[in-house]
């Protein structure tokens, strides 16, 4: 494995997922977790306060779309406020709403029938997780990051942002060639790495200092 790639999965090598506390499977509730978790962390906010809201309101009990649906837009206000998404909160607690409700109608809940529907084809799934309000070109570029760990389809998924942390460590920015250098580094643990150096100068500076 590349020095620089060792070097930054040692130091950041964490899923954002896991750093909310989802424990990732191909089942309905942790993909909706990550769905709920990918459009906070797409909002102009802090990347530790979306992953605090997200915890925030799934320990208030909404981690399904169903429970989603059923609390009141003042519920899941008052969650992300305890989780310090207050800037956007407003806006968010009724785009969570209504994506919980859109999930509900087109997939019964489960985000595996909209894999289903995508059929191998990563082009779909991005489309078809932008129907979900909240959920933007970042959202579903956020979301399949992490999904690629359980939807092998869309591996290896390393869109700009995560190109552009490649780029910032002197990584070559073709996805061919960077697999290469990371040698078996999980691509959704590589992706997670690449964004938090794209976003923190400092942490590409100190991952570059490592690796001499």
């Amino acid at each position: 494995m590349d020095r620089i790639v060792q070097e930054l999965t040692a130091a950041e090598g964490r899923t954002y997922a896991e750093e909310a506390g989802i424990r990732l499977r191909n089942t309905p509730q942790p993909l909706y977790r990550l769905l709920v978790l990918a459009s906070l962390l797409s909002a102009r906010i802090r990347g530790t306060t979306a992953l605090a809201a997200a915890r925030a309101l799934f320990e208030a009990g909404f981690g399904s779309p169903r429970a989603m649906a059923s609390a009141s837009w003042q519920q899941r206000v008052d969650a992300l406020g305890r989780g310090g998404y207050r800037r956007y909160d407003e806006r968010t607690s009724t785009q969570l709403g209504d994506g919980a409700r859109l999930v509900l109608d087109r997939w019964g809940g489960d985000l595996r029938r909209l894999r289903k529907e995508a059929d191998g084809d990563v082009a779909g799934l991005e489309r078809l997780l932008q129907e979900v309000p909240g959920i933007g070109p970042a959202g579903a570029a956020i979301f399949l990051r992490e999904a690629q760990r359980v939807w092998p389809e869309a591996a290896p998924y390393l869109d700009g942002k995560a190109l552009a942390g490649a780029r910032r460590l002197g990584l070559p920015d073709d996805p061919r060639r960077l697999l290469e250098r990371a040698g078996r580094t999980e691509p959704a643990v590589l992706a997670a790495a690449l964004v938090r150096v794209a976003l923190d100068r400092h942490a590409a500076e100190e991952c570059l200092r490592r690796a001499g």
